[in-house]
C-alpha cells in the first residue's frame, strides 16, 4: 500500500520512503529531480508524514529513492 501526498499539480518526480517494518507500505511525496520537496505545497498531514519519514530513515523507513512519477511503483519495488 502506498500513500501519496496530495498536490495541486502533477509532479515529474517523487521521493519514496519504503517502510522497513510494514511490507509493501511506503510514503510518497512529489519532489524535483534532486529529491527536494516543497513543504509549502504539502498539506499539514503530508508535511508531518514527510518529516517523520525523514527522521526515521534507518529505523522505520529505508533511505529515500527519487524516481520519475509512477516509475517506482510500476517497477515492482
Amino acid at each position: 500500500m502506498s500513500q501519496a501526498a496530495s498536490m495541486p499539480f502533477k509532479p515529474e518526480f517523487e521521493v519514496h520512503f519504503r517502510s522497513l517494518l510494514r511490507r509493501g507500505f511506503e510514503l510518497i511525496f512529489p519532489c524535483d529531480r534532486d529529491g527536494r520537496v516543497n513543504l509549502d505545497e504539502l498539506s499539514e498531514r503530508a508535511k508531518a508524514d514527510y518529516l517523520f519519514a525523514r527522521a526515521m530513515v534507518g529505523r522505520e523507513y529505508a533511505g529515500p529513492a527519487v524516481c520519475p512519477s509512477a516509475t517506482c511503483r510500476n517497477a515492482g519495488r
